[in-house]
């Protein structure tokens, strides 16, 4: 039962696994999705943002209150993909998002740049605001291509990631898979023994009968089966031994009575041939009437001695 009991708790014990995996897998795949839509927002953010500066350089009078919606969304993002980052084992992700930190500072510079030099009016200052919105321009692309990285990067973790965890379910789910067969396995013999014990169980009652008693034979590795069917065979065994044994003793103790039988007709015989010789005696009457009579018991006896012997081979006459 030892390694029952072993492989139903290894079996707990994959249960539980597969579950924490499978929990683990569907974060993973809720965090991807998360982290990846962010991604996208921000760079849509910082297009958005460059076209509200380009507007805003073409028309003069135009408002920034989109402009300022645009930066604050940004950066109440990026916080958000912060958090997001830090549930992320991807050195390369890491990386990546600390290049862009750089480029969205620089970015958002000349973001600041721009609308402090939008309200001054110098002879320089159209100048300046066009070299500004190259600038934003320029870096909003390299932007837009760092965020193309951080997305193809972030994919081909996720997909490692989801590799390798897949891999580890299938060896758990294998693993699973065994433990099953090998209990059901052991638990096949076990119903098989138990089937076959209840088969001859019912046999003898039903029959009240011994015939039916034969050796189990049981080809499995189980000690407790085999320990069992070893301990079943050895009763089979005494039980035959034992009928075997009473049977003999029977048949040597009727053939002993009836050589005594043999023995009393003889001098019955004996006594017959002196009554006939008239040297008989009274006294000598009477012990042939008792011999006559001890005679007849000894025969009784020994005719219920041979039914018994019968009855104890008939018992087991199935198994000759």
């Amino acid at each position: 039962m030892s390694k029952i009991k072993i492989a139903v708790a290894l079996l707990f014990i994959l249960s539980i696994a597969l579950t924490v995996l499978f929990y683990h897998t569907n974060t993973q795949n809720k965090t991807n999705s998360t982290l990846l839509d962010t991604i996208n927002e921000q760079k849509a953010f910082t297009q958005e943002i460059s076209k509200n500066i380009f507007y805003i350089y073409k028309n003069k009078s135009a408002s920034t209150k989109q402009l300022d919606n645009s930066i604050k969304k940004f950066i109440l993002n990026m916080n958000n993909k912060e958090t997001l980052l830090k549930q992320t084992s991807s050195n390369g992700v890491k990386k990546q998002s600390k290049k862009i930190v750089l480029l969205w500072n620089n970015f958002y510079l000349h973001v600041q740049k721009f609308r402090d030099n939008s309200k001054v009016s110098t002879a320089y200052s159209g100048i300046i605001l066009e070299k500004i919105v190259k600038d934003i321009y320029n870096i909003n692309l390299d932007l837009v291509i760092e965020f193309n990285s951080l997305l193809k990067i972030q994919q081909a973790h996720f997909e490692n990631s989801i590799d390798n965890l897949k891999t580890f379910q299938y060896i758990l789910l294998s693993l699973l898979i065994l433990v099953l067969i090998y209990l059901f396995s052991q638990l096949k013999a076990t119903l098989n023994f138990i089937q076959k014990f209840l088969y001859t169980s019912k046999n003898i009652i039903t029959n009240s009968s011994i015939k039916e008693l034969k050796p189990l034979e049981v080809t499995n590795s189980n000690y407790d089966i085999l320990h069992a069917t070893t301990n079943f065979n050895i009763l089979v065994n005494k039980i035959d031994n034992s009928i075997l044994n009473s049977s003999k003793s029977i048949e040597h103790s009727y053939k002993s009575l009836e050589h005594v039988e043999e023995n009393i007709e003889n001098l019955l015989e004996f006594l017959s041939e002196m009554d006939d010789n008239k040297e008989i005696d009274r006294e000598l009457t009477k012990k042939e009437d008792a011999l006559i009579q001890s005679l007849e018991e000894l025969t009784t006896t020994a005719s219920k001695l041979k039914n018994l012997k019968a009855d104890l081979d008939n018992l087991t006459s199935s198994k000759k």
